[in-house]
């Protein structure tokens, strides 16, 4: 699957998004925290990603070494994405592909990340 354009956002409709990412290498974390949300990720650099609408509406959760920037909906709950700096020392998002419009994320050939040890 080569890089596409797509649309998400969270289940309320206050947070919106769009993205261009190639979702052939997913994974699913098992962290303390994407295991219990289900989260099926896919990682882009911070240009490629556009928050549309709902900003204000987006709250933070920092945990463990506070690199990554959970983001979700206030009204909803729902993590849409997260924000971090790559390796590399630039900035990546994150995309949470269950959130994306039109997408089968229990289709997608994700990868294991054994997140509890890294």
């Amino acid at each position: 699957m080569p890089v596409q354009h797509y649309h998400g956002g969270c289940q309320c409709g206050a947070v919106r998004y769009e993205v261009d990412i190639d979702l052939d290498e997913t994974i699913t974390c098992n962290c303390s925290r994407c295991q219990r949300l289900g989260s099926v990720l896919a990682f882009v650099p911070r240009e490629k990603f556009r928050l549309l609408s709902g900003e204000e509406n987006l709250t933070e959760y920092l945990f463990n070494t506070h690199k990554i920037h959970h983001l979700f909906c206030k009204t909803c709950g729902i993590q849409g994405f997260s924000y971090a700096l790559s390796p590399d020392g630039t900035w990546g998002a994150a995309i949470n592909a269950n959130c994306l419009d039109g997408v089968e994320p229990r289709q997608l050939n994700s990868q294991p990340f054994n997140g509890r040890e890294a």
